[in-house]
């Protein structure tokens, strides 16, 4: 299994991806995590589609909300691409959309099979962790029923062992310090999680794990 998990898009590790994919090529943008946003939702995608394009990469948008109910064919187009690129927003509306169009399995077997690498940046990366409690202090689930018609779930891939808090002392792209305080709470708690600024990342390659960042 290959991951790539960061607070912001590539941090200050794009090289650390590079390692794991090696020579850029096609990837798949999935860009679900802002389906309650319709209004921002042409101008998220683009504001990724642009610096991967940049860096060599042939980028194509993968839509889960066209994979409901058909399993298979999202198992078919994944598996045309060597990287899946899955960007911020909501987690719970991703993990809600995930668990609608079978992504979450279905990714789950191409990373269990060394298929593919998984890059995912905030709600991308909150996603593999064991379970989302604490993140509705900084993403909304009451966003889920009126832009996936499901309740929110509350348990993550479980494809990391820690929680994972983006954004922390970064104030871009969290003006408010909200991820910063949840931060402090789990470490308070003694609640297991990587607590991310937007240089690092947290990279897993194979039984390897390395946290790329000055706290954990």
């Amino acid at each position: 299994m290959r991951l790539f998990l960061s607070s912001y898009r590539f941090g200050a590790h794009y090289d650390r991806l590079a390692g794991l994919i090696g020579t850029p090529g096609r990837v798949a943008v999935i860009p679900n995590a802002c389906d309650a946003w319709p209004a921002m939702w042409s101008g998220a995608v683009t504001s990724d589609l642009t610096p991967l394009r940049r860096l060599g990469f042939r980028p194509e948008v993968v839509d889960l909300r066209e994979y409901i109910g058909r399993t298979a064919e999202l198992e078919q187009a994944l598996r045309r691409f060597p990287l899946l690129w899955v960007r911020g927003g909501n987690t719970f509306v991703l993990r809600a959309q995930f668990a609608r169009s079978a992504a979450d399995l279905v990714i789950g077997r191409l990373l269990a099979e060394d298929a593919l690498v998984y890059a995912g940046y905030s709600a991308g990366a909150c996603l593999l962790t064991p379970d989302l409690h604490g993140i509705e202090k900084v993403d909304d689930p009451a966003e889920v029923h009126p832009a996936c018609g499901i309740e929110p779930r509350w348990d993550g891939l479980a494809l990391v062992d820690h929680r994972i808090v983006p954004h922390v002392h970064s104030p871009d792209t969290d003006p408010t310090g909200d991820c910063t305080r949840l931060a402090e709470r789990y470490r308070a708690e003694g609640v297991p999680h990587w607590a991310l600024t937007d240089d690092d990342a947290v990279v897993v390659d194979g039984d390897r794990v390395e946290v790329l960042c000055e706290r954990a």
